[in-house]
């Protein structure tokens, strides 16, 4: 097919297909298939119906746009850049996954502005979508009035077969439909192809009916490259529908326009190369060099400049209007959306002395939610099933439910990976919302990729985590984590917290709402079993990660370093080495990552280089803790899976005691 005389139309997509193409080629690498074949599509999409304002990408009220299958990042960038961000520019194409671009190799959204979230592992980015919709849901019903609306926008996606073989897409999707998510509108690009080759090899499902199944309400465009009308009515039909989220099958040719390559895996991931480059600009009808765009092009697309301008000054008078007819809720609104705390928000945090009664921190972790959750009404979340074992009910709220959108409890159902997916898609709509979720600690390993991405994506989640240890007791060592605090501790920028008892649980989330406002994930967890209230712990001891709450006079022979329900031990081995003549120091070290963040001087006063005799105390593996015990030290741990028995016959079993621990001290120590 050579295309003679091309329509303004046909030269937008083209301009779409070749930035792509260009790019890719210029890089050496990279993914031209699908924005070759999804030009169409985000083309009609962004040309006619999503409302957004270029010049600024953070206005509230825009419609969010996540490209779920983020390999195809050019469809995107091109698009940011045919509509005017400034954010992408060509010089910024042309450096496509190149070192300290704006156009890396998977949409960032802290790297590039008008990306809404990170993706690349496949599946997330619907998943994420799940958490704006459900965001906006919320908003609109906590805000709106019957005569004066200020939250009212979609979320659009497109994704691709693999996001539809991956189970997370699975999880989220089919709560979107429980929940009738009207305004998330999902365009599948149905191109058969993944990098093993044609989906026949391993997924010939119908996707439509599973989504009908979910309760979507599902439309199939069955020519998306060309039939740009079809497209149009689709997304017309999909925003008709206002009870359930909308999935339109858009039915494409990966590589559309390359004579040889199209319709195969050789085009999903990998440059056309310059012959095949050559061909598609003669068969496309394409005559511009590599970046050159038609001025038409540009002047049209950059319409989009003086629309947006439009939208936001069209919502900037709705939101005055709604100011001056509710005044209490417009500041409300606007604190949320600005990112601050309520004035003296943490005031109310509870406070423990040794003679108040022990429980489980996990209880603990719910009387504090339940603390803070009339002060921030922006506080969202729940459990995975699991709200009465992880006690993340807010007894202020009803459930989060179709119709019920205001309410604050979100039921996840057995869905840990969607969960967190959907968590930070909450976190990251920009309207101030603190989203938690929760399950037991070994279970981060069903959600382990959204919580990583929590910590790429700064995404101000809280991850709620119970059950932390082998104190978990007889569900035995598949409910029992022994390597997860070192692997969670190994992400970057995701801050992990032991609290031992109810000062450092109040202190735990007294900086993981900080954090969360700072867009910042805080993974906090918690003991099934009893722990006594330390006499020594606090909040500003554990907002430093690590703090000395035992101590004796002059230089110590030993310091114990231990970690929530470990750390009583430590102060009660303390308590019979300091009676055998030895003198200890007792240091609480709940948050290695809290610890680190302090100054050198800090942390040479809490643990001095010349004290090597060290023993760590923790029920989890012994991997990371080198760092601190050193070489002349050893560590109190379990570094082999558990066992299926009462809680406490687990820790003694597994040396948890305190005789051993003195035992151990004294090995150290020689």
């Amino acid at each position: 097919m050579v295309v003679a005389t091309q329509s303004l139309e046909q030269l937008c997509i083209n301009s779409i297909r070749f930035l792509a193409i260009d790019a890719v080629e210029k890089a050496k690498s990279g993914h031209p298939g699908l924005p070759m074949g999804a030009a169409p599509m985000g083309f009609v999409l962004w040309d006619k119906y999503m409302r957004f304002n270029p010049k600024n990408p953070k206005w509230f009220n825009r419609d969010r746009f996540i490209l779920s299958a983020g390999h195809g990042c050019m469809l995107q960038y091109a698009l940011l850049y045919l509509t005017g961000y400034d954010s992408v520019t060509i010089e910024d194409i042309k450096q496509f996954r190149q070192w300290d671009s704006r156009t890396p190799g998977h949409p960032e959204n802290f790297e590039t502005e008008g990306v809404e979230v990170t993706t690349g592992p496949l599946g997330q980015g619907i998943a994420n979508g799940v958490g704006l919709a459900l965001a906006e849901a919320h908003l609109a019903a906590k805000f709106n009035k019957p005569d004066a609306t200020i939250v009212d926008h979609y979320t659009y996606v497109i994704l691709g077969d693999g996001c539809n073989m991956e189970g997370v897409a699975s999880e989220a999707c089919s709560i979107a439909g429980h929940w009738g998510l009207g305004k998330l509108i999902a365009l599948y690009d149905d191109n058969h192809i993944s990098i093993d080759g044609s989906t026949d090899v391993a997924f010939t499902e119908d996707v439509s009916k599973r989504f009908e199944a979910y309760g979507w309400h599902v439309i199939h465009v069955e020519n998306g490259n060309t039939d740009l009308e079809a497209i149009g009515k689709a997304i017309e039909e999909a925003k008709a529908v206002t009870d359930k989220p909308s999935m339109i099958k858009v039915t494409t040719t990966i590589g559309y326009g390359s004579p040889n390559k199209q319709n195969t895996a050789g085009v999903h991931g990998a440059a056309l190369g310059t012959e095949e480059v050559a061909l598609t600009r003669h068969n496309l009808g394409w005559d511009n060099e590599p970046f050159v765009i038609p001025q038409d092009v540009l002047s049209h697309m950059n319409q989009a400049i003086e629309r947006g301008a439009s939208y936001e000054a069209e919502w900037n008078q709705a939101l005055a209007t709604y100011k001056a007819k509710y005044p209490e809720e417009a500041a409300e609104f606007e604190r949320y959306i600005s990112g601050k705390l309520p004035d003296g928000w943490d005031k109310d945090l509870p406070t423990f002395t040794a003679e108040d009664k022990g429980m489980p921190t996990r209880k603990h972790s719910a009387a504090i939610l339940n603390i803070l959750a009339p002060v921030l009404p922006e506080l969202i979340g729940g459990s995975a099933d699991l709200t009465h074992s992880n006690l993340t009910e807010l007894k202020v709220s009803g459930d989060f439910q179709k119709g019920q959108y205001a309410n604050r409890n979100v039921h996840f159902g057995v869905r840990e990976h969607g969960m967190g997916a959907i968590c930070n898609g909450m976190a990251l709509h920009g309207s101030g919302l603190i989203p938690y979720g929760a399950t037991f600690l070994i279970f981060t390993d069903y959600m382990r990729a959204a919580i990583r991405l929590s910590a790429l994506s700064e995404a101000g989640c809280i991850w709620v985590m119970t059950h932390d240890s082998i104190g978990q007791g007889e569900d035995g060592p598949t409910h029992q984590p022994i390597e997860t605090l070192a692997s969670l501790r190994a992400i970057p920028n995701l801050t992990v917290i032991r609290p031992a008892d109810g000062n450092e649980c109040s202190g735990a989330y007294k900086v993981a709402i900080e954090k969360a406002k700072q867009n910042a994930p805080t993974l906090l967890a918690f003991t099934r079993q009893n722990v006594p209230n330390l006499a020594g712990t606090s909040t500003e001891g554990l907002a430093k990660g690590g703090y000395i709450i035992v101590d004796c006079d002059g230089t110590p022979d030993i310091i114990l370093m231990g970690t929530g329900s470990e750390l009583s031990l430590c102060v009660e081995a303390a308590e019979k080495l300091s009676d055998e003549g030895k003198k200890v120091r007792v240091v609480s070290l709940p948050s290695w990552e809290l610890f680190e963040a302090q100054d050198a001087a800090y942390k040479e006063s809490i643990l001095p280089k010349a004290v090597t005799k060290r023993l760590s105390v923790e029920a989890a593996a012994s991997f990371g803790w080198s760092k601190y015990v050193g070489l002349d030290g050893d560590s109190v741990s379990i570094d082999r899976f558990g066992a299926s028995a009462p809680g406490g016959t687990c820790m003694e079993k597994f040396g948890f005691s305190v005789d051993n621990v003195v035992a151990k001290a004294k090995a150290v120590l020689g």
